[in-house]
């Protein structure tokens, strides 16, 4: 009878685990609800005052000095309290923590705990943020959700773009009309040009004119010109389309003048211009210059044009979406003044610090430190900023070139017109013949 009980017992718990194995990879979810978030839980509570000690993050209420005789004796003060903790809620992939902080206590100290939390947790990652005064939040991630990202869902509205998923699981989102301005930066293979594909096929089907400077010839963009209401493909035709841009601004600002509004989103529907997206790839050959008179002024123009559009630009339907492998104070102060205005960043891995910092440093020096970490096996990952002025790891969905391309041929004959630009173009072309 043992032996048939014990072949019995083995045979469950080979099904168990089978069963477990196949829950964790089809419904991983599930998975975490079931097993992954009472173990991890169970650790939190366990390990809490031992943690807490290890990293001082523990006080004690008794004074570091003590009267011994006639003499005061001066030590580590006996008796730690750890601070007060919640029991651990469960989210999706995670589990949060609130932290009620010691009197003269800051959340930097939590911030330097943060690697500690990870293993005593056996958690992928913990970030801490403070919601209000006094308190710390802690939310682990059990497993990284940008290894297998799937297909995150977002309402399509207007100027709003499915980009991918964020490290909490949710859509990652551009919405131009909550964020207007966008700077992108990524070095070669990073998945810029797979991010920008994306966008690109997600307006496509909106009542959106976008319009591409590409100054590497239209490479890139080229291949979607069919959708694209101009494409400029050298500085010196990048100058005039956004001259044309800058005219057709000034037209918006006063048809808003007459009818009495603040923005065009307030005009009537038949009278609203449409809204046009400037797709701008390697920032950096606008504003590089061979030295030449004639070379610095296009620069210097292109500079001034874009900061006009970046300024007045987002009451008035009018949005920049603007790229680079090398976004750098060297490029010269007029790339300062524009990063300014694009509220909204996005930060691939980069070959530089400096472009790291130049994107997300007057942001948040966590995010910058974040980003630098991006690996070159990490494709499409990237650190965004988001509309509440916090940020976040997120993946761009993977959009094939053909994808793309072919949205944006199915949608060719939807493209509306800008005649101010496309005058502005035969006119360059006449000048060259």
């Amino acid at each position: 009878m043992g032996p048939i009980l014990l072949a019995f017992a083995l045979a469950v718990l080979a099904w168990v685990l089978m069963v477990g194995d196949l829950v964790r990879r089809h419904r991983p979810a599930w998975h975490w609800y079931l097993v992954g978030y009472p173990a991890a839980a169970c650790r939190v509570v366990f390990t809490w005052r031992k943690v807490a000690m290890l990293n001082d993050l523990a006080i004690s209420r008794r004074p570091p000095r003590g009267l011994l005789g006639d003499l005061v004796v001066k030590g580590d003060p006996l008796r730690p309290v750890a601070p007060r903790v919640s029991f651990p809620r469960a989210t999706r992939m995670g589990l949060t923590v609130i932290v009620r902080l010691h009197a003269g206590q800051t959340p930097a100290t939590y911030l330097k705990a943060a690697d500690a939390f990870v293993h005593a947790w056996k958690v992928h990652a913990v970030r801490v943020t403070s919601p209000e005064r006094g308190l710390v939040l802690l939310t682990a991630t059990a497993t990284d959700p940008l290894e297998r990202p799937g297909l995150a869902t977002a309402p399509a509205e207007l100027l709003s773009a499915l980009i991918g998923v964020l490290e909490s699981g949710g859509a990652w989102v551009m919405n131009l009309r909550l964020v207007p301005h966008w700077l992108i930066a990524g070095a070669t293979r990073s998945g810029k040009s797979t991010l920008l594909a994306r966008l690109i096929t997600q307006l496509a089907t909106q009542p959106v004119a976008l319009v591409g400077i590409d100054c590497k010839g239209g490479m890139e963009l080229g291949l979607f010109a069919g959708r694209l209401s101009a494409l400029a493909t050298c500085r010196r035709e990048a100058v005039a389309v956004l001259s044309a841009l800058v005219v057709d601004m000034q037209d918006r600002m006063s048809a808003c003048r007459s009818a009495g509004v603040r923005s065009i989103w307030e005009l009537p529907e038949k009278l609203r211009p449409v809204p046009v997206v400037v797709i701008v790839d390697e920032i950096a050959e606008l504003y590089l210059s061979d030295g030449t008179r004639e070379s610095k002024a296009e620069a210097d123009q292109c500079s001034t044009l874009l900061l006009r559009l970046a300024q007045l630009g987002a009451a008035l339907g009018m949005h920049l979406v603007v790229a680079g492998q090398r976004v750098g104070s060297d490029l010269g102060p007029g790339v300062t003044a524009l990063r300014a205005q694009l509220g909204g960043r996005i930060c691939h891995r980069v070959n530089d610090p400096g472009t790291a910092e130049m994107t997300l440093g007057d942001l948040n020096k966590d995010a910058v430190a974040v980003a630098q970490s991006i690996t070159a096996e990490e494709r499409g990952v990237a650190v965004c900023t988001g509309p509440d002025g916090g940020w976040s790891r997120a993946r761009s969905h993977l959009t094939p070139t053909q994808e793309a391309v072919s949205t944006a041929r199915k949608y060719a004959a939807t493209t509306p017109e800008l005649p101010g630009l496309t005058r502005a173009l035969e006119v360059l072309e006449g000048e060259d013949k």
